[in-house]
């Protein structure tokens, strides 16, 4: 993908450059990103709550709302297009308070979280839904590393080469 505003983005080395960053650029993303769905939310909210270990972490982290398949025939990862951001919500400005800074998903933000994202000095890119097998050949390498239990809700991590993404919120 290529289109005359796309940006270059390295994390966490250009998290710097998120304020350069205007509502329709498109970004290529590569380094690491945390795959979370809602109930790793749930998870990392009772952690910080409890000041429990954390799974990684937050501070400078890039999460993608994802719930990778399973890899099949040598692959490195399976299915993982984007779902829903609407539904960590509830838990977002509690992870932007301990320095989240990149969200990745699909749909719309509530007012909340998009004034959270705001003063917080993050960015919301929106991933293509529909998309999955294009963000699987983004990935280079994709490891367990919190609560197996959740199935393809657990959390991964991923690195990616030119994970493709527009940003929506900034």
């Amino acid at each position: 993908m290529k289109l005359d505003n796309t940006k270059k983005l390295t994390l966490s080395a250009d998290l710097a450059h998120i304020k350069d960053l205007r509502v329709g650029d498109v970004v290529l993303i590569s380094g690491t990103l945390y795959t979370a769905r809602d109930q790793a939310h749930r998870r990392i909210a009772a952690a910080i709550d409890s000041g429990d270990e954390l799974p990684f972490p937050l501070d400078g982290a890039a999460i993608y709302y994802c719930g990778p398949t399973p890899a099949t025939n040598g692959q490195i990862i399976g299915s993982c297009g984007p779902t829903t951001s609407a539904r960590m919500d509830g838990y977002t400005p509690k992870l932007l308070d301990n320095g989240l800074k990149v969200m990745i998903g699909k749909g719309a933000r509530s007012d909340s979280v998009t004034q959270a994202i705001r003063d917080h000095g993050a960015v919301y890119l929106s991933a293509i839904g529909g998309a999955a097998a294009l963000y699987q050949s983004t990935v280079r390498s994709c490891k367990l590393i919190a609560y197996p239990a959740l199935g393809c809700e657990a959390i991964y991590q991923l690195t990616v080469q030119d994970f493709p993404a527009v940003v929506t919120i900034v």
